[in-house]
């Protein structure tokens, strides 16, 4: 069984920052490219980031670029979402999840490539 455990969401005023963080069980972590998905009130889930299994590759929606970073320490089965220059419309409940299958590159655009998420973590940016 694995387990996917977020934490570093909350309130932040407009142009701030947040760290989100998604700590994977098990030894097998680094063998899985993960995904960091959102979804606000009324809207459907979508794909915000994505990381080969190695790290050595990165997708970020047109949104997000260079303001948000994907990464991932395989040491310490963790993968992280920074994310910098908040803006209101980032408010949303954010997902991390990994992709069904073991070695694969960054792109995984849809819920249904995923087989683990995370419990859902709020980040609520103010203006």
């Amino acid at each position: 069984q694995v387990q996917l455990v977020e934490s570093g969401g909350g309130l932040v005023q407009a142009g701030g920052s947040l760290r989100l963080s998604c700590v994977a069980s098990g030894r097998i972590f680094s063998s899985y490219a993960m995904g960091w998905f959102r979804q606000a009130p009324g809207k459907e889930r979508e794909f915000v980031a994505g990381i080969s299994w190695d790290g050595g590759t990165t997708y970020y929606v047109d949104s997000v670029k260079g303001r948000f970073t994907i990464s991932r320490d395989n040491a310490k089965n963790t993968g992280y979402l920074q994310m910098n220059s908040l803006k209101p419309e980032d408010t949303a409940v954010y997902y991390c999840a990994r992709v069904r299958t073991v070695y694969s590159g960054y792109y995984h655009p849809h819920p249904a490539e995923y087989d683990y998420w995370g419990q859902g973590t709020q980040v609520t940016v103010s203006s």
